[in-house]
């Protein structure tokens, strides 16, 4: 038995000589979001078609909720919900179609998407909007839309990939919200459990999410998160655990002109990174030698003509670790 919704085993998705996705393990448990973390092209969405049976891997094997995604498609498929980059609703029905077109091709009858439908839409407030069209809605509703129609068949996994590209920060605010209320509210507080015939019972255990992301921001929110670089998790740990493997290591240095800080930074052997942070540098150093930095870039960047107004120890962000994992896995 396991209390794993998602299993994931060294999958692998050739495209010719690129490989998409490689070797990919996951392990995500009920009530878990899980977020891979990327910039474009490291294999996020590739890795989210093959969680969904939209491409059937080259190499490894997917169990979700207990089925085989190979053997078991359509049983795999029916206890998940995906809401993909582009917005994929009918523009020319009206919200409560949209979600009804959904519903009935997952083989929901009237009596059973029709109250879940409103019940839904209420969650993610658009109860008031049923009767307009899709093409119509902006584009944080029409991100909502998308979450309801993937809701309305009460999936056990929720798959979004980059779901909040494009869209103003009070928005990506607001359907964050949706999310972790989402996670928060399972059908019971005890973990899954698989019978005999794998399946997991649809009153054991919470929802698990897995959202793909560019941003570090939404990372930090998740409960675990994978940094993805050519097709491959190159770290996977909770947001906090992630920052730890960097304490004590990162400065913010702030002075003028600002290019020199950078240029003389750079020119620091103890010094692995710079980057700009808005009007401040972020400056990675070597382990061990934080005091050393700290005492002498101060007379690196005076020699060199520049000016330090503060330089201090600050706890490293997600994109510092990201930066500094991508850099040393590049090697």
């Amino acid at each position: 038995m396991t209390n794993y919704l998602v299993q994931a085993n060294g999958i692998k998705k050739y495209f010719g000589k690129v490989h998409a996705v490689d070797g990919v393990d996951l392990n995500i448990k009920a009530g878990e979001i899980y977020g891979l973390v990327g910039s474009d092209g490291a294999g996020k969405t590739t890795t989210m078609r093959l969680l969904v049976g939209a491409l059937l891997p080259d190499q490894g094997d997917v169990t979700i909720c207990g089925y085989d995604l190979r053997k078991q498609t359509e049983l795999a498929r029916s206890t998940i919900g995906y809401l993909s980059q582009r917005f994929s609703m009918y523009e020319d029905l009206t919200v409560l179609e949209n979600i009804r077109f959904f519903a009935e091709i997952r083989g929901l009858s009237s009596t059973e998407w029709l109250p879940r439908s409103m019940e839904i839409l209420e969650f993610v407030g658009l109860d008031k909007f049923k009767d307009r069209r899709a093409g119509q809605l902006s584009g944080g509703m029409k991100q909502k839309l998308g979450l309801a129609s993937a809701l309305v068949t009460r999936p056990r996994l929720l798959l979004l990939d980059e779901p909040t590209t494009g869209v103003d920060p009070v928005t990506r605010q607001d359907f964050w919200q949706l999310v972790i209320k989402l996670v928060s509210t399972p059908h019971v507080d005890s973990p899954p459990v698989f019978g005999e015939h794998g399946r997991m019972s649809e009153e054991q255990g919470g929802v698990s999410v897995i959202i793909s992301t560019p941003y570090m921001d939404e990372a930090s929110r998740c409960h675990r998160v994978g940094f993805m670089r050519e097709g491959k998790i190159i770290a996977e740990d909770t947001p906090s655990n992630l920052r730890a493997r960097f304490n004590n290591r990162v400065l913010e240095l702030r002075g003028s002109p600002i290019n020199k800080l950078r240029h003389v930074a750079h020119q620091d052997e103890d010094v692995e990174d710079v980057a700009a942070f808005g009007d401040k540098l972020h400056v990675r150093v070597r382990a061990g030698k934080t005091d050393l930095i700290m005492k002498r870039l101060p007379e690196e960047i005076k020699s060199a003509g520049g000016t330090v107004t503060d330089l201090r120890v600050i706890p490293p962000a997600l994109e510092d670790v990201f930066i500094a994992l991508s850099e040393s896995n590049h090697d």
